[in-house]
């Protein structure tokens, strides 16, 4: 069964370090331009260098690029202590225009090391350069050569990302669902996803706050993955829509401050809707990707609880 406390999210609900944090960071980004009002070139470059808001976590010694045949891109893989008992897919977030596996590291040795699992973070074309079908292509053959082809044998796989990660996680496991492989993936971590490319009422309605993400920000990135409007209706785009049906248990987690807030509810809504397994992990006070600020109380909340639910699944 499928619970939401309505006191989270109020505002008492918003501890006092967490309200901090959100001051700090309101009153840092205030003082520079919007990702939409800056180059795309530029904000890749400021994050290869590892300048900008977000802590670096990577790259890190002991992640390693693996190429895959017939991939348009390559798995970077963290390995845990001895013989995997599982496989993790991720894939990293970024709007779909940002990003790289290389950036998620840290948390990937992490998650490794905590689970027992292969982490294979996926590369995939960016926007705008490369619109949809691309990413979502490269992170379907990515997995679909994983399941087939790691050398682990018979072990569980599971898939996870945050944001635009958490939305490609759902629109492969979609995909993988046509090509008959489903059955291979025991569990999913869908984290603050957008899943309704045309924009959830939350998103929407957001307006100019700028905590990350905002309305503008959001419309900006829709319109570089997804050109074509009437493209934003298809459910293999904008997954909200899709018949969810044998999908696997998920935890999905999101912060009241995020604006895509209301596309985590409706779609853990709708997983369950469709006879699914579901966790509903929410943060009260957290913005858009506040798992990155690590030392946070949240934060290591939304570590431990996601580190619970994949062991408590390797465990059946």
């Amino acid at each position: 069964m499928l619970q939401i406390d309505p006191t989270l999210f109020t505002d008492e609900a918003v501890s006092a370090e967490t309200r901090t944090f959100l001051e700090k960071i309101e009153a840092t980004l205030a003082e520079f331009p919007a990702t939409n009002e800056v180059p795309i070139e530029l904000t890749r470059k400021a994050r290869e260098e590892g300048k900008g808001l977000f802590p670096i976590d990577g790259p890190l010694e002991g992640s390693d690029w693996m190429d895959y045949p017939g991939g348009q891109r390559r798995v970077r893989v963290s390995l845990p202590e001895g013989e995997p008992r599982g496989v993790y897919l991720h894939i990293h977030g970024g709007g779909w225009a940002l990003g790289s596996p290389k950036y998620n590291d840290g948390e990937n040795q992490r998650l490794a090391k905590a689970c027992g699992l292969a982490v294979c973070s996926i590369e995939y074309r960016l926007a705008p350069e490369h619109p949809f079908p691309a990413g979502p292509d490269d992170c379907f053959a990515a997995a679909k050569w994983a399941i087939e082809t790691l050398p682990w044998g018979d072990v569980p796989y599971f898939i996870g990302g945050e944001s635009a990660g958490g939305h490609l996680s759902a629109v492969t496991l979609l995909r993988l669902r046509e090509a008959g492989l489903l059955d291979r993936i025991k569990g999913a971590v869908l984290t603050y996803g957008c899943y309704d490319m045309r924009m959830a009422a939350s998103a929407r309605n957001w307006g100019e706050r700028k905590l990350i993400l905002n309305t503008p920000v959001i419309t900006w990135f829709a319109e570089i993955s997804i050109p074509e409007p009437a493209d934003r209706e298809n459910p293999m785009f904008s997954p909200i829509l899709a018949d969810l049906r044998g999908m696997p248990p998920a935890l999905f987690s999101v912060g009241t401050a995020d604006p895509l807030l209301d596309d985590t509810m409706t779609m853990a809504g709708r997983w369950v809707g469709a006879g699914n397994l579901a966790e509903m992990a929410v943060y009260p006070g957290g913005i858009h990707a506040f798992d990155a600020f690590r030392d946070l109380g949240i934060a290591r909340g939304y570590a431990a609880r996601k580190t619970a639910f994949l062991n408590g699944l390797l465990e059946l």
